[in-house]
């Protein structure tokens, strides 16, 4: 049982001068969360590696061990997921690879988004390309593209899109999430999050700073509401560089939570420009409209 009254920091996972928590995704499943999020871990040579990596909590307070879902390789630094979906009696989660083979600050043109599949949300088949540009483009031409996102069509059961980060956001689909056609593209921020509310899809966003909301009800159109969350960030030095990457998950009809949730991470204080590997936090804020976010004082 989640008691929000129960958190004294938003703070979940705190990064350090060696550690970082960055881009979470979140799964509830049998009363637990199970959270995924990009684990950036510097060496002591100074040499940096991201991982996917998760960890899983019934009550936000008390978290299992984090646990690495990729391997150590600079050139595919596999992270972002986006969020899990069921398909065909499985767990699919989405990511990506942001390959930084010679200690780039940021992931490279041969930067891809993948797709890994599970039966327990915690063992994961290896990751498949998402050709999500069609099957006859070859790897080496679909460009750079990080930060999928995976929503069934709220009109057409069984047909799925994926959201990603190129040229704004792209968006392609799919019936198997094998073989996928390119829909088109939007103005947006990074680490797009997507749910369908009363009708409409409603994309979460991030800018430069914050977290933006655009809506549309045929994935075509789209309104920016001007919504900008930024939370405590004036009070929260551990967030005042940047905070971003926001992932909600509607659980108001969940009897175990009865909230839905925001989790983000921030960068503070120095500026995520100055500081991108480092001090990264993943926290967390709730709502009763998805609209409003509360956090804790």
């Amino acid at each position: 049982m989640i008691d929000m009254k129960q958190l004294a920091s938003p703070i979940l996972l705190k990064g350090d001068a060696h550690t970082a928590y960055r881009s979470p995704a979140v799964y509830f499943h049998n009363g637990r969360l199970y959270l995924y999020f990009t684990l950036v871990e510097t060496e002591p040579d100074g040499r940096v590696f991201l991982y996917l990596a998760m960890t899983t909590t019934n009550d936000l307070l008390h978290f299992t061990p984090v646990k690495k879902l990729s391997v150590r390789d600079q050139a595919l630094n596999f992270s972002s997921p986006g969020n899990i979906i069921r398909f065909s009696g499985r767990f699919c989660l989405c990511c990506q690879t942001y390959c930084r083979p010679n200690g780039e600050k940021y992931g490279t043109a041969d930067s891809r988004i993948f797709l890994m599949r599970s039966d327990d949300l915690v063992h994961w088949d290896d990751p498949e390309l998402l050709r999500v540009k069609g099957d006859a483009v070859p790897r080496e031409e679909m460009e750079r593209m990080i930060d999928p996102y995976l929503l069934e069509d709220k009109d057409e059961p069984g047909k799925f899109w994926c959201f990603y980060k190129q040229a704004g956001v792209s968006l392609s689909w799919s019936r198997d999430l094998v073989h996928w056609n390119y829909h088109g593209r939007t103005e947006s921020g990074e680490n797009v999050c997507a749910a369908v509310v009363n009708g409409e899809y409603w994309l979460w966003h991030s800018p430069q700073n914050g977290i933006g909301l655009l809506k549309s009800t045929d994935l075509t159109h789209w309104h920016d509401t001007g919504t900008l969350i930024t939370l405590g960030q004036k009070e929260w030095p551990w967030a005042q560089g940047r905070l971003t990457a926001g992932a909600v998950i509607d659980l108001r009809d969940e009897p175990a939570v009865g909230k839905a949730l925001l989790f983000f991470h921030g960068t503070g204080p120095e500026d995520e420009s100055i500081v991108f590997d480092q001090y990264a936090c993943i926290g967390v804020a709730w709502s009763n409209d998805l609209i409003h976010w509360e956090y804790p004082r």
